[in-house]
């Protein structure tokens, strides 16, 4: 494995649990950006907590309407 995420072991160092389920949740209360693999378990990017580059936040699209859209009753 490369070292672009933390190991399991270390992840359970940083969260203090051994339960996927309760490292998401300490990852989720400290809002630490994670991503979980296909067996639940976090997967965090070193560069996050090294100060490296943060993974970009998602750009919202703007969806093109008419000026006059706006002026629509429900929108």
């Amino acid at each position: 494995m490369s070292d672009l995420f933390l190991t399991e072991l270390e992840v359970e160092e940083l969260t203090g649990y051994v339960q996927a389920a309760k490292q998401v949740a300490h990852l989720k209360a400290q809002k630490i950006p994670f991503h979980t693999n296909r067996c639940g378990q976090p997967r965090v990017a070193r560069a996050v907590l090294e100060g490296g580059r943060q993974p970009a936040a998602p750009k919202k699209s703007k969806e093109w309407s008419p000026a006059w859209a706006a002026n629509l009753p429900g929108t």
